[in-house]
């Protein structure tokens, strides 16, 4: 299974973006990620302030030690680990990670109903997995 995240918007404190799933699966939901900085460029990485490089990462589904209940988690990110999408309503509660949910009219700097999202994109990557598939999240910037 592919899952697209496309980053719209990119702001000082945040990054703003879509995440596309598979047409039968619904969706799109918004996400909120750290500042992008172009580290391929030789800008500096901010721990839990800074998005991951672009690019396609293997999901699986893990219990998280942090959030204490199972996560999507992202494999193989440079210079990265334990990176999650999990719920959140700010870029504060990003910690590095990808946080999905609903738009909030007038609002880029939050998302809301994102528990809602995190449970929904936990399930149907847990339901791919035990199809037997890989699912892969491609971000890339517009």
């Amino acid at each position: 299974m592919e899952l697209l995240l496309t980053r719209t918007l990119f702001n000082a404190d945040y990054t703003r973006g879509r995440l596309e799933l598979p047409s039968a699966l619904g969706g799109p939901f918004a996400t909120l990620e750290p500042t992008w900085r172009n580290l391929r460029a030789g800008a500096s990485k901010v721990a839990g302030r800074t998005a991951i490089p672009e690019g396609r990462y293997r999901v699986i589904v893990t219990p998280s030690p942090r959030f204490g209940r199972p996560l999507p988690l992202l494999l193989d990110v440079p210079g990265f680990t334990a990176i999650r999408i999990h719920a959140g309503n700010s870029w504060r509660d990003t910690r590095g990670c990808i946080l999905a949910g609903k738009s909030v009219p007038g609002d880029p700097s939050h998302i809301r109903h994102s528990r809602i999202a995190e449970l929904y994109l936990t399930a149907i990557i847990l339901q791919a997995i035990h199809r037997g598939d890989s699912v892969f999240l491609t971000i890339i910037s517009q």
